[in-house]
């Protein structure tokens, strides 16, 4: 059997499940080395009627990870948008949503905010101020109901996915699960498919699974989770990746300045004037810490 091509649509600790054509095959890498992301485009050599081996992975458009202190695990490649799903009930958390928001300004992904639960009335003014911090840095929130307006969230958020490659993260219980149930037909079924495929059982939320809309659109829903390590990610790269930082950058007094407590920095003298929100600039703090700590 030759070499294909396929995508890569649900990933369990080493074993991925691959989109060839019209076939689907359980596949695995040669080797120890297990560096595959959903949506992956790869080379691989069918083994047998519903098997094969990952031989290469295709040059990423971008790619979507998070990191720890010890380790960086892969959410998804060849992304074009993130969608960072947040509710009026339960809280949601900033440090998440700044830290998905810059992580993805790193990866070159265009993200947006879905402000789900809106029929939750009472709860509603606080949340809308609360995301009114990112609408002014320019980032789109767009607000929905799943459960009580799905057809109006439909047609919100359809127009948005057309022709993209889109991820949805969030914490858990911020209505994720019904939005991905609107937004793909039969997601629970292909859902149900996939982690049979995977061998997973009853885990069908702990793995990312990416569902084809058509040939040019396609929905990547991931596990929720509660931390969003960004340690792979340099001080350079951190303070390009807060925008509100960007009129501020070379004009420091000092060319090598890192934006903590130097004399004449002009990103601190932004969070002074109220340019640059303090808890933003506490976040970039934390986040040029966590990145001095990496041990890999």
């Amino acid at each position: 059997m030759g070499v294909d091509k396929g995508t890569v649509i649900a990933a369990h600790g080493r074993h991925y499940l691959v989109q060839a054509g019209a076939t689907r095959l359980h596949c695995v890498t040669r080797g120890k080395k297990s560096d595959v992301a959903v949506g992956d485009i790869v080379q691989l050599k069918q083994t047998s009627a519903d098997q094969g081996v990952i031989e290469k992975i295709e040059d990423r458009k971008t790619l979507l990870y998070r990191s720890d202190q010890y380790k960086s695990k892969l959410l998804a490649a060849n992304l074009t948008q993130l969608f960072i799903v947040v509710a009026t009930e339960p809280s949601f958390s900033d440090d998440l949503v700044s830290r998905a928001l810059v992580a993805a300004e790193a990866g070159g992904i265009h993200p947006h905010i879905i402000l789900n639960k809106t029929d939750v009335v009472e709860s509603l003014p606080k949340a809308r101020e609360r995301v009114a911090l990112y609408a002014g840095l320019g980032y789109p929130i767009h607000e929905v109901s799943a459960r009580k307006s799905p057809e109006e969230t439909i047609a919100v958020l359809e127009p948005l996915l057309r022709g993209q490659s889109t991820i949805l993260i969030g914490q858990s219980g911020m209505g994720k699960s019904s939005l991905i149930n609107l937004l793909v037909p039969d997601a629970e079924l292909a859902t149900r498919e996939i982690s049979e495929a995977l061998d997973s059982g009853k885990h069908t939320t702990t793995f990312t699974r990416l569902f084809m809309i058509d040939d040019d659109t396609s929905v990547i829903d991931s596990p929720g989770f509660q931390e969003f390590g960004l340690y792979h990610l340099t001080e350079g790269m951190l303070e390009r990746a807060f925008r509100e930082f960007s009129s501020h950058l070379g004009n420091c007094r000092f060319y090598n300045c890192h934006h903590l407590t130097e004399p004449g920095c002009a990103v601190l003298s932004g969070v002074e004037n109220g340019e640059i929100s303090a808890m933003r600039h506490a976040l970039y703090q934390q986040l040029v810490h966590e990145s001095s700590q990496k041990l890999y």
